[in-house]
């Protein structure tokens, strides 16, 4: 009897967290097609989210820990346009986490045949209410570890 040799896991693949939205009027233009910069405030939506499956929110991060989430890099790939009112899939993963640093990507796609609309990402800088860099509180590391499909450790 042969037995298959299967692949050994080298990494836990990060979790996948999805939201939907429908696309609103105000977010087009004349020809009805997003703009642009409607995809990042997207990703946005699919961060705050994202934080809120796994059991927070930023405005407990900032108002109870003094931890905000400055934004130091955002990409944006487009694949083809999003339309006025087509509902919308966010897909959010998280990346890496560091001591310091949260790094997103995410996929924009229509819901109703899930074409790819756009797809991107954000590194973000853990800081406080004075700006500057501090570590992640130890709160939040092991959950967000675990979203991204590592041990923590």
């Amino acid at each position: 009897m042969q037995t298959e040799d299967k692949p050994l896991p080298t990494a836990y693949e990060p979790k996948v967290f999805e939201t939907t939205l429908r696309v609103r009027y105000a977010e087009t233009d004349q020809m009805g097609v997003v703009y642009h910069s409607n995809y990042v405030v997207w990703f946005e939506v699919g961060r705050v989210e994202m934080l809120r499956d796994l059991g927070f929110t930023y405005r407990e991060m900032e108002r109870q820990d003094g931890t905000c989430l400055a934004v130091v890099e955002v990409r944006c790939r487009f694949k083809a346009p999003a339309l006025y009112d087509d509902l919308i899939l966010i897909r959010t993963r998280l990346r890496k986490v560091r001591d310091s640093l949260l790094h997103f990507s995410y996929e924009i796609l229509r819901h109703h045949d899930r074409a790819l609309l756009a797809e991107g990402e954000s590194i973000h800088l853990v800081v406080g209410p004075d700006f500057k860099r501090m570590p992640l509180p130890e709160k939040y590391r092991l959950t967000l570890h675990a979203a991204a499909g590592k041990s923590g450790d």
